[in-house]
């Protein structure tokens, strides 16, 4: 399996549905809160193309996008390959 990174921010209501969806999954991920850790939110700042936006999700060197992306993926069968 693919090592799932997720970059979240405090009371975001999308992160919390995205990491529900992989908990539902049993998909272990790596969470980082960009709200208070500057480098974090660097690294996604670059990693994502610049999307300011949480949640930002990878899997492995793949860019979801956000939790719409996310749960796009998965009403369309595709997620799994993914991971």
């Amino acid at each position: 399996m693919k090592k799932v990174v997720i970059y979240t921010g405090p009371f975001c209501a999308h992160c919390n549905s995205a990491k529900a969806l992989l908990n539902k999954k049993n998909v272990q991920f790596v969470e980082y809160d960009i709200g208070d850790n500057l480098n974090k939110r660097e690294e996604m700042f670059q990693k994502s193309n610049g999307a300011k936006s949480v949640p930002q999700i990878f899997i492995g060197d793949y860019h979801v996008g956000g939790n719409v992306e996310l749960q796009s993926l998965e009403q369309n069968g595709k997620l799994n390959n993914l991971l």
